[in-house]
């Protein structure tokens, strides 16, 4: 099964629906005018001696076209970091050509007379094509095809070219997404890039389901509150950082009042318990979903549901509430195993290196190839550990953890107990290196308005709550802390700032 064949299904069961608004100018498309763009678009690339069909814009209709147009035109489909510098892009640019490429107009001189690169800008992308005119050939069928090429964010180093085929996306749209299941009022927000997989997975998933999309180019949280009413939005995802920005421009009030939306989905990084909190309470009608997964998974591998929130926050059991905090439990089709260094596998409550298995698991890199083993199983470089009720907590990266003395201390333990202090608003803890211990416990603090607390208050309440060894020897206060826009906390950049 390809790509194709679900925007086919889609054209089929109802081509006459409005399937994306851009809502920075207004336009949109249909089921049958995506597929007929599509056409089009795949055409103009096959005409050309590309191996990629890639683009360099934020979110706009160009997006869902390219995504299909790729597939119908079998090439692999690549959406490049808009917000990388000049130098960055080139460096992705010369790993994926020769390459036909769409970008925002402002970059045309960039790419004029380059060789490799086949530019079109965005306004000739969307704006010369021909209903009628389409590939000959029917697209491959192949399972095996190379659907999305797709760079890791680079956090810890030179972004990996992550290879997802066909038949991971199509696996998991098939186990997650029902057909056609969506009411024809329904209108999903996507706010998050088209480079990230849950931005490629949010226009597959509504096309299969025929939920209308609304894309919100550039995130602010008053754009996104303003949106969601005017569009009577019913279901949205954000990561952790986006929401923390809307519950901020919340403030005073006792709502959201948007009573259309049902659903709001978050991931991408660790959800602070108080946001969630105030969420959930300005949201009181909307059903809350926490979705774990990673590029290499092709999306959500784990899902705390609504009812599992709703259990959570109301418990009284503190074993039972922590949940709340939890990516919830493996998706139908998913396997997870929490394993040591030696690849034994752990007990539970026992944190270690997150391992899946799965049909939409793909776990291969482009150069580097298959990382998972014989028998399917991807090493993450997650951290986490499970509970008795089999529900999944995140303790992590891998390469985080810091080793003080010969003992492996978690950044996530320590962050989750600062937290709870009431002037805490956000904290980041890094190792930095020592001497005497190897490497030092350092904290970047961030303070909510109008509140303080003494490097000495937030040492004893560590120091009470956890082992000395865990209390902060370099504590630095901060305005706010550096995210990626997929609302990765950079750790790197604070390591640096730290040590400096």
């Amino acid at each position: 099964m390809n790509l194709m064949m679900i925007l086919e299904m889609a054209n089929s069961a109802f081509a006459d629906r409005i399937a994306f608004t851009n809502s920075e100018d207004g336009s949109s498309i249909t089921y049958q005018e995506l597929f007929d763009q599509s056409g089009s678009a795949a055409l103009a690339a096959q005409g050309t001696t590309s191996d990629h069909f890639a683009i360099r814009d934020v979110n706009s209709l160009a997006m869902p076209i390219g995504i299909f147009a790729s597939s119908w035109a079998g090439l692999p489909f690549v959406p490049l970091n808009y917000r990388l510098t000049e130098a960055e892009i080139e460096a992705l640019l010369t790993r994926i050509t020769p390459t036909y490429l769409v970008t925002h107009d402002d970059h045309e001189e960039v790419y004029t007379n380059r060789e490799g690169i086949t530019p079109v800008t965005r306004g000739a992308f969307l704006e010369n094509f021909d209903a009628q005119s389409k590939p000959e050939d029917a697209w491959s069928m192949e399972p095996e095809d190379v659907a999305v090429l797709l760079f890791t964010s680079g956090t810890t180093g030179e972004p990996k070219a992550a290879i997802l085929r066909q038949k991971h996306l199509v696996s998991y749209l098939l186990g997650s997404v029902e057909f056609a299941s969506a009411e024809e009022h329904e209108a999903a927000l996507v706010c998050v890039p088209p480079y990230h997989i849950a931005g490629i997975m949010a226009v597959l998933s509504s096309v299969y389901s025929g939920r209308r999309v609304v894309q919100l180019p550039q995130f602010s949280a008053e754009a996104w509150l303003e949106l969601a009413k005017s569009e009577k939005i019913t279901t949205a995802f954000v990561v952790p950082t986006m929401l923390s920005k809307i519950i901020e421009a919340l403030d005073g009030q006792s709502t959201a009042d948007l009573p259309d939306l049902g659903s709001l989905s978050y991931g991408g990084g660790k959800m602070p318990l108080p946001v969630l909190e105030r969420a959930m309470a300005l949201f009181p009608d909307t059903e809350f979903t926490n979705a774990y997964g990673l590029t290499e998974t092709s999306s959500t591998i784990s899902v705390l549901g609504p009812e599992e929130h709703r259990t959570a926050a109301a418990s009284e059991d503190k074993y039972a509430r922590r949940r709340l905090v939890s990516v919830g439990v493996p998706m139908p089709g998913i396997e997870i195993e929490i394993r040591d260094d030696d690849n034994n596998v752990l007990p539970i409550d026992t944190a270690g290196e997150i391992f899946v298995r799965g049909e939409q698991v793909s776990g291969e890199y482009r150069g580097i190839g298959k990382v998972s083993s014989e028998d399917g199983w991807f090493p993450t470089r997650d951290r986490g550990y499970t509970d008795s009720e089999g529900y999944l907590f995140l303790d992590g990266r891998a390469d985080d953890v810091i080793v003080r003395g010969g003992e492996n201390l978690s950044p996530g333990e320590i962050e989750d107990v600062l937290l709870q202090h009431k002037a805490v608003a956000d904290v980041a803890i890094v190792g930095i290196p020592d001497e005497q211990w190897g490497e030092a416990v350092a904290m970047a603090v961030v303070l909510k308005p109008g509140t303080s607390a003494s490097e000495d208050e937030l040492r004893s309440w560590v120091k009470d709550r956890l082992r000395s060894s865990r209390v902060p020897q370099v504590i630095h206060y901060k305005d706010e802390l550096p995210y990626n826009p997929t609302g990765k906390l950079l750790r790197r950049v604070i390591r640096e700032e730290l040590i400096a």
